[in-house]
């Protein structure tokens, strides 16, 4: 039986979509990746939500960023901390409807929740990959991602939605596969990584492999360079934010038992113990060797590059397109966001872009905004909509 018709239909009560549980897609046939290095097969792990119509044609694929996963809307018992991280985003009634749409998030390939990478076992040898695991691309991504559609029978997609690193999946999406997506919102996201984008994940990548614990990829699960990796980690994280965001959330407040004038290199500020707890809680949940490939095909994605002009590259573009920029955005600014619209309409293409004026940088597209949402409702318009 197709597994999307495995999955119970929940109560949309309160907005919410419920408890959730991933599943997975094993694709046994070997995967030629960009670099030309291949995969004996592949996992890729997934959530869905919501119920696929009879015809099979209203999913919407979300794309997650570096630090995302399948997992971004519900919960998994209702012992959960918090739930799903887009659950602002997605459920009955929300801007990304449930009660219309079959939504599809998948954990990436080379990533660490699920879906094969550095840290899962190479069947050729019963060890984790490490640093054998081939290099993949952005378009490595999307075309295992199409592969899992396939898997699931669905005739085509009615939007493809993503920011950050997600927001270069959907771009790809509508390249690689126009006839197959009406749709796509890409937000805070680039057509190509800026030098000053990749020096920032060179630091976080040399912050690990510079770790002793690194040992060149090889390390026990639950182990390696820890120390490393949170710091790339916090590192990463203030370029999420925005100057005013951080300032205003905790400005040079102190922590209460460091009010004294002592002068030592304990935490001091609360903004210290910020970043020391996300450094502390991503170690937990991250693969550092995922780290190091997932920023490293970051740094490779470039449409110009690849196409010879973004317009070229947009050539073979059919969906109808929603750029969304957020003002103190600094990582991928909003220059670039409309740079990605501009040629789709040099290009003769349907494409319109949004810049919302928040204070709260670049993770502006994960919190609260009812801005936001009224944006996406309205460009998704109805299932049965052209």
């Amino acid at each position: 039986m197709n597994d999307a018709e495995d999955i119970p239909l929940l109560p949309p009560e309160s907005g919410e979509v419920g408890l959730v549980e991933p599943h997975d897609f094993v694709h046994p046939a070997s995967f030629t990746c960009e670099s030309g290095q291949v995969l004996p097969g592949f996992t890729l792990r997934y959530e869905t939500y919501g119920r696929l119509n009879a015809t099979r044609d209203n999913a919407v694929v979300i794309c997650h960023a570096l630090s995302g996963d399948h997992h971004c809307a519900g919960i998994h018992a209702l012992t959960d901390p918090k739930p799903g991280w887009w659950n602002n985003f997605i459920g009955p009634g929300k801007a990304v409807d449930t009660n219309r749409f079959f939504v599809l998030c998948v954990n990436v390939l080379g990533g660490c929740q699920g879906s094969s990478g550095p840290s899962s076992l190479d069947p050729r040898t019963g060890r984790p990959f490490g640093l054998t695991f081939p290099f993949v691309t952005i378009r490595d991504m999307v075309r295992a991602q199409k592969l899992l559609c396939d898997h699931l029978g669905l005739a085509s997609l009615q939007a493809v939605i993503g920011g950050s690193m997600g927001g270069m999946q959907v771009l790809q999406w509508g390249l690689e596969y126009p006839a197959f997506v009406r749709r796509l919102i890409p937000m805070a996201t680039t057509a190509r990584e800026s030098a000053q984008a990749i020096a920032f994940n060179e630091v976080g990548r040399q912050a690990i492999m510079q770790d002793p614990d690194w040992n060149h990829g090889d390390y026990p699960r639950g182990g390696g360079p820890r120390v490393g990796l949170a710091v790339a980690r916090m590192m990463a994280h203030i370029t999420y934010l925005s100057d005013a965001s951080m300032d205003l959330k905790f400005g040079r407040r102190r922590k209460a038992a460091a009010n004294n004038p002592a002068y030592t290199f304990d935490v001091q500020f609360e903004v210290e113990s910020y970043l020391r707890h996300q450094g502390e809680s991503f170690i937990n949940r991250f693969d550092a060797n995922s780290y190091l490939y997932i920023t490293r095909a970051l740094d490779h994605f470039d449409l110009t590059a690849a196409y010879g002009s973004l317009e070229q590259a947009f050539a073979a573009v059919e969906a109808e397109t929603l750029s969304v920029a957020f003002a103190s955005d600094w990582l991928f600014p909003p220059e670039q966001n409309r740079e990605i619209v501009l040629a789709l309409l040099r290009a003769g293409k349907r494409a319109s872009y949004a810049e919302l004026a928040t204070n709260l940088g670049h993770d502006s597209f994960l919190l609260e905004s009812e801005e936001l949402y009224a944006l996406v409702r309205s460009f998704l318009g109805s299932p049965s909509s052209p």
